[in-house]
């Protein structure tokens, strides 16, 4: 492997990029997304060094090799340590349900989401590779729930960088409303579209394809289309995963999803060197993930809402980056689906295709009513509360214990993405019980709110964009 990993469009048209070009990039100029024209390895014996480090130390020997030379051994160590130092002093709480099943509690950071482990790093490194280069940029993002509110908490106050985030209006929940539009700064905004999760993504991706635009306002992304977006999302798959045994031993991740990030850092870990030997893939009643890994046909339908309002999304984004490696990193091919999938909605691979892929992936639907049958077992058996994102990744668990995908002695890490108490309605659904809030979230749950509500029109966001930017 070279010193410096370069970066090529899943499209074809940019290749041969740095680290801090996409970085601030976001989305390639031919509408694709990054991915490393070769790939890091981490041996057996580097995993088993890895068990010493703390969370910081880890991210920063993790990402390293996806970042030089743009940023040194030093730099990168100190702004893990930076984003961190604002989460628990536990980073990514491993918490035991059973003999083979533990739960990973990836919401102690600032938002109570897993988007804050991604979110906290991308905003210290753009604010990094800004100041070297004496630019500023503004940031164009999507949400259906956790994103923005990551975002604009990591973003805010930062001189050079202007941020505008786009969540669908009324679609997502009350808390995670709130945790976006309490905030009062100039230079970040909040944009409440009348349309749903993927018509605020597509807004974003029109915005990113209209080059004048996005030359004249250096407009970048955080949206997990931005490849930097994943790098600090395969730490906690790592860190996890070592301390269950690793790498004497073979693991499992149950993973929910909507947008294909996360659990793309997952294959991302085991492409690196993870001995993760099955990813299993929960959705909601959108389940174009859970019919696509069953079938090899993915088919847009259409959103419907449901109790985990963050996987209300049939346009998983990232899997493009996937079905660039399923091509054999044929750009033409990826190009023609992603067209296909854009005019009709649809496209399909083929059954060699699909059954390579399911070596490693499986995928299981847990509807409403599921979801909450789920949150009062999992309650029941262990006093333990499940938000409903979470609690898809445990059924789909339970799922692929049921049908033998996985054997019983496997040991099994279910992704818990959220705190239950940013969805205290479904939780008091289920069980009868209102989870508990940390103190700033009462905070913030009292603040007076402040926000944009818009048609969804490119226009108008670009209009907004460029009215409030500042110089």
């Amino acid at each position: 492997m070279s010193n410096s990993i370069k970066y090529s469009s899943t499209r074809g048209g940019e290749s041969s990029l740095s680290y801090e070009d996409v970085l601030l990039s976001g989305l390639a100029r031919d509408g694709g997304l990054f991915m490393p024209e070769e790939w890091p390895q981490f041996s057996h014996s580097d995993l088993n060094e890895m068990k010493h480090l703390n969370y910081a130390e880890l991210s920063a020997k993790i990402i390293r090799p996806f970042v030089e030379p743009c940023s040194s051994e030093n730099e990168l160590l100190n702004i893990s340590k930076d984003t961190y130092s604002v989460f628990n002093k536990d980073v990514a709480p491993l918490y035991q349900l059973d003999k083979n099943l533990h739960v990973l509690e990836l919401f102690h950071g600032p938002t109570l989401a897993f988007k804050d482990y991604a979110m906290q790093f991308l905003a210290r490194a753009f604010n990094q590779a800004l100041n070297k280069r004496a630019q500023k940029g503004v940031i164009l993002g999507a949400t259906s729930g956790d994103t923005g509110s990551a975002a604009l908490e990591a973003f805010k106050g930062k001189e050079n960088i202007d941020i505008f985030i786009l969540f669908p209006h009324k679609r997502v929940s009350s808390v995670q409303q709130k945790q976006m539009t309490w905030i009062n700064e100039r230079g970040a905004y909040a944009l409440s579209v009348k349309t749903d999760f993927d018509g605020c993504q597509e807004i974003v991706k029109d915005c990113f394809e209209d080059l004048k635009f996005k030359d004249e306002t250096s407009l970048s992304a955080i949206n997990s289309i931005n490849w930097v977006r994943l790098l600090p999302q395969i730490v906690y798959y790592f860190y996890s995963a070592l301390k269950i045994g690793v790498p004497d031993k073979e693991i499992v991740f149950s993973v929910p999803t909507g947008n294909f990030g996360n659990i793309l850092a997952g294959w991302m870990a085991q492409k690196i060197g993870l001995p993760i030997s099955k990813l299993i893939c929960g959705s909601n009643q959108n389940d174009i993930l859970t019919r696509f890994f069953n079938n090899g046909l993915m088919e847009r339908k259409n959103v419907l809402p449901s109790y985990s309002p963050s996987m209300d999304i049939q346009v998983s984004s990232n899997f493009e980056r996937l079905l660039y490696e399923i091509n054999e990193r044929d750009t033409d091919k990826v190009k023609q689906q992603m067209k296909e999938f854009k005019n009709n909605g649809n496209f399909e691979i083929t059954k060699n295709q699909l059954q390579k892929i399911n070596n490693l992936f499986s995928a299981y639907m847990i509807s409403n009513e599921e979801t909450l049958e789920i949150i009062n077992k999992v309650y029941t058996d262990y006093n333990y509360i499940l938000d409903p994102h979470s609690a898809i990744g445990y059924g789909a668990a339970q799922k692929a214990l049921d049908n033998n995908i996985i054997s019983k002695d496997m040991s099994v890490i279910s992704l818990a993405c959220a705190h239950p108490a940013k969805f205290p309605e479904i939780i008091s659904k289920s069980i009868n019980v209102m989870p508990e809030k940390p103190s700033h979230l009462e905070n913030i749950m009292s603040s007076k709110e402040y926000f944009n509500i818009m048609d969804p029109s490119k226009n108008d966001v670009q209009n907004f964009i460029k009215s409030n930017m500042r110089n």
